[in-house]
Protein backbone atom coordinates (compact mmCIF):
# COMPACT_ATOMS: atom_id res chain seq x y z
CA UNK A 1 0.00 0.00 0.00
CA UNK A 2 3.09 2.73 0.75
CA UNK A 3 3.97 1.81 -2.48
CA UNK A 4 0.97 2.64 -4.16
CA UNK A 5 0.53 5.93 -2.12
CA UNK A 6 4.17 6.53 -3.68
CA UNK A 7 3.31 5.88 -6.89
CA UNK A 8 -0.42 7.54 -6.68
CA UNK A 9 1.38 10.99 -6.15
CA UNK A 10 4.11 10.72 -8.75
CA UNK A 11 1.73 9.55 -11.73
CA UNK A 12 -1.62 11.75 -9.79
CA UNK A 13 0.74 14.88 -11.21
CA UNK A 14 1.71 13.81 -14.63
CA UNK A 15 -0.35 10.82 -15.65
CA UNK A 16 -3.46 9.33 -13.14
CA UNK A 17 -5.58 12.34 -14.25
CA UNK A 18 -4.67 12.20 -17.83
CA UNK A 19 -5.67 8.35 -17.61
CA UNK A 20 -8.55 9.31 -15.36
CA UNK A 21 -9.84 12.01 -17.48
CA UNK A 22 -9.52 9.84 -21.10
CA UNK A 23 -10.93 6.77 -19.61
CA UNK A 24 -13.89 8.14 -17.93
CA UNK A 25 -17.29 7.68 -18.73
CA UNK A 26 -18.07 11.22 -19.02
CA UNK A 27 -14.89 11.69 -21.22
CA UNK A 28 -16.76 12.20 -24.17
CA UNK A 29 -20.08 13.82 -22.45
CA UNK A 30 -17.94 17.35 -22.20
CA UNK A 31 -17.97 17.06 -26.60
CA UNK A 32 -14.25 17.91 -25.99
CA UNK A 33 -13.02 18.51 -29.95
CA UNK A 34 -9.93 16.48 -30.68
CA UNK A 35 -6.38 17.28 -31.63
CA UNK A 36 -5.45 16.51 -34.84
CA UNK A 37 -1.94 15.16 -35.40
CA UNK A 38 -0.57 18.34 -37.24
CA UNK A 39 -1.78 20.78 -34.20
CA UNK A 40 1.09 18.49 -32.07
CA UNK A 41 4.54 20.27 -31.52
CA UNK A 42 7.73 18.50 -33.58
CA UNK A 43 8.61 17.13 -29.61
CA UNK A 44 4.89 16.07 -28.26
CA UNK A 45 5.05 13.68 -32.10
CA UNK A 46 8.38 12.55 -31.20
CA UNK A 47 7.17 11.41 -27.74
CA UNK A 48 4.01 10.26 -29.40
CA UNK A 49 5.51 8.69 -32.36
CA UNK A 50 3.97 5.13 -31.84
CA UNK A 51 0.33 6.11 -31.68
CA UNK A 52 0.40 8.26 -35.03
CA UNK A 53 -0.94 5.74 -37.00
CA UNK A 54 -4.48 5.29 -34.86
CA UNK A 55 -4.02 8.81 -33.69
CA UNK A 56 -7.28 9.34 -35.69
CA UNK A 57 -9.21 6.75 -34.21
CA UNK A 58 -8.53 7.71 -30.75
CA UNK A 59 -11.49 9.55 -28.58
CA UNK A 60 -11.32 13.00 -28.70
CA UNK A 61 -10.68 12.84 -24.82
CA UNK A 62 -8.05 11.01 -25.02
CA UNK A 63 -6.82 12.48 -27.93
CA UNK A 64 -5.94 15.98 -25.70
CA UNK A 65 -5.00 14.62 -22.69
CA UNK A 66 -2.42 12.66 -24.00
CA UNK A 67 -1.13 15.83 -25.99
CA UNK A 68 -1.54 17.97 -22.46
CA UNK A 69 0.74 14.82 -21.32
CA UNK A 70 3.38 15.35 -23.98
CA UNK A 71 3.31 19.14 -23.44
CA UNK A 72 4.02 19.03 -19.53
CA UNK A 73 6.35 16.35 -20.49
CA UNK A 74 8.16 18.45 -23.51
CA UNK A 75 9.11 21.25 -20.69
CA UNK A 76 10.15 19.25 -17.70
CA UNK A 77 13.89 19.28 -16.91
CA UNK A 78 15.76 16.17 -17.83
CA UNK A 79 15.62 15.01 -14.07
CA UNK A 80 11.65 15.48 -13.87
CA UNK A 81 12.21 13.42 -17.43
CA UNK A 82 13.81 10.88 -15.57
CA UNK A 83 11.74 10.40 -12.35
CA UNK A 84 8.68 11.08 -14.65
CA UNK A 85 9.91 7.91 -17.04
CA UNK A 86 10.86 5.84 -14.03
CA UNK A 87 7.36 6.79 -12.73
CA UNK A 88 5.82 5.72 -15.77
CA UNK A 89 8.14 2.34 -15.96
CA UNK A 90 6.51 1.30 -12.74
CA UNK A 91 2.51 2.30 -13.33
CA UNK A 92 3.05 -0.13 -16.88
CA UNK A 93 4.38 -2.60 -14.53
CA UNK A 94 1.17 -2.82 -12.21
CA UNK A 95 -1.86 -5.01 -12.75
CA UNK A 96 -5.24 -4.31 -13.47
CA UNK A 97 -6.45 -4.40 -9.63
CA UNK A 98 -3.03 -2.21 -8.57
CA UNK A 99 -4.50 0.54 -11.35
CA UNK A 100 -8.14 0.46 -9.66
CA UNK A 101 -6.55 0.96 -6.28
CA UNK A 102 -4.43 3.62 -7.67
CA UNK A 103 -7.52 5.79 -9.23
CA UNK A 104 -9.48 5.32 -6.54
CA UNK A 105 -7.29 6.54 -3.98
CA UNK A 106 -6.63 9.68 -6.75
CA UNK A 107 -10.55 10.25 -6.83
CA UNK A 108 -10.44 10.29 -2.99
CA UNK A 109 -7.43 12.59 -2.91
CA UNK A 110 -9.47 15.08 -5.45
CA UNK A 111 -12.56 14.73 -3.48
CA UNK A 112 -10.66 16.31 -0.54
CA UNK A 113 -10.78 19.83 0.88
CA UNK A 114 -7.98 22.05 -1.16
CA UNK A 115 -6.18 22.26 2.43
CA UNK A 116 -6.36 18.58 3.21
CA UNK A 117 -4.56 18.32 -0.03
CA UNK A 118 -2.06 21.14 0.18
CA UNK A 119 -1.71 19.52 4.36
CA UNK A 120 -1.37 15.97 2.38
CA UNK A 121 1.25 17.24 -0.36
CA UNK A 122 3.09 19.12 2.16
CA UNK A 123 3.53 15.94 4.17
CA UNK A 124 4.31 14.17 0.83
CA UNK A 125 7.45 16.52 0.54
CA UNK A 126 8.27 16.29 3.70
CA UNK A 127 9.04 12.29 3.90
CA UNK A 128 10.66 12.44 0.42
CA UNK A 129 13.12 14.88 2.58
CA UNK A 130 13.64 12.45 4.72
CA UNK A 131 17.15 10.17 4.06
CA UNK A 132 16.77 6.29 3.51
CA UNK A 133 17.16 5.64 7.29
CA UNK A 134 14.85 8.16 8.78
CA UNK A 135 12.24 6.92 6.75
CA UNK A 136 12.61 3.55 7.34
CA UNK A 137 12.83 4.42 10.86
CA UNK A 138 9.34 6.14 10.37
CA UNK A 139 7.86 3.08 8.63
CA UNK A 140 8.64 1.02 11.50
CA UNK A 141 7.68 2.84 14.19
CA UNK A 142 4.33 3.13 11.90
CA UNK A 143 4.39 -0.58 12.18
CA UNK A 144 4.94 -0.93 15.57
CA UNK A 145 2.60 0.82 16.75
CA UNK A 146 -0.82 -1.20 18.11
CA UNK A 147 -3.63 -1.99 15.42
CA UNK A 148 -5.90 0.48 17.52
CA UNK A 149 -3.20 2.94 18.08
CA UNK A 150 -2.86 2.91 14.35
CA UNK A 151 -6.68 2.74 14.16
CA UNK A 152 -7.41 6.42 16.53
CA UNK A 153 -4.58 8.01 14.52
CA UNK A 154 -6.22 7.12 11.47
CA UNK A 155 -9.56 8.39 12.89
CA UNK A 156 -8.51 11.92 13.59
CA UNK A 157 -7.78 12.32 9.50
CA UNK A 158 -10.26 14.41 7.83
CA UNK A 159 -13.46 12.08 6.78
CA UNK A 160 -13.78 11.64 2.92
CA UNK A 161 -16.22 13.67 1.18
CA UNK A 162 -18.53 11.40 -1.15
CA UNK A 163 -17.83 11.80 -4.89
CA UNK A 164 -19.76 14.58 -6.07
CA UNK A 165 -23.38 13.87 -7.96
CA UNK A 166 -23.42 13.94 -12.13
Amino acid sequence: MRQLLKILTGVGLLLTASLAAAQSPNAGANAQPGVAWTQLSAEQQKLLANMETNWSQLPPGRQTALARGAERFVKMTPEQRRDANHRFGRWRNLDDTQRAAVRDRYRQFRDLAPEDQERIRRNFRRFGDLSDAQREQLRQRWQSLPPKERARIREQLPPRRPPPRH
